[in-house]
């Protein structure tokens, strides 16, 4: 299945809440495996460790 939709982000944990709203869910925190990337179980949004980002939280 593919990603609804794909953000880049500079940093190895995100927060995803599905947009908020009534369309949204609950608020979960993520971490970019090594694969450098990591799709919520929620709604499907792909977060993409930037290129040249550093791999840690902050």
């Amino acid at each position: 299945m593919e990603p609804i939709e794909t953000e880049i982000v500079t940093q190895t944990r995100v927060a995803c809440d599905g947009g908020g709203g009534a369309s949204g869910h609950p608020k979960v925190y993520l971490n970019l495996g090594a694969e450098g990337h990591v799709d919520c179980p929620y709604c499907g949004k792909r977060f993409v460790l930037k290129e040249g980002a550093t791999a840690h939280a902050h």
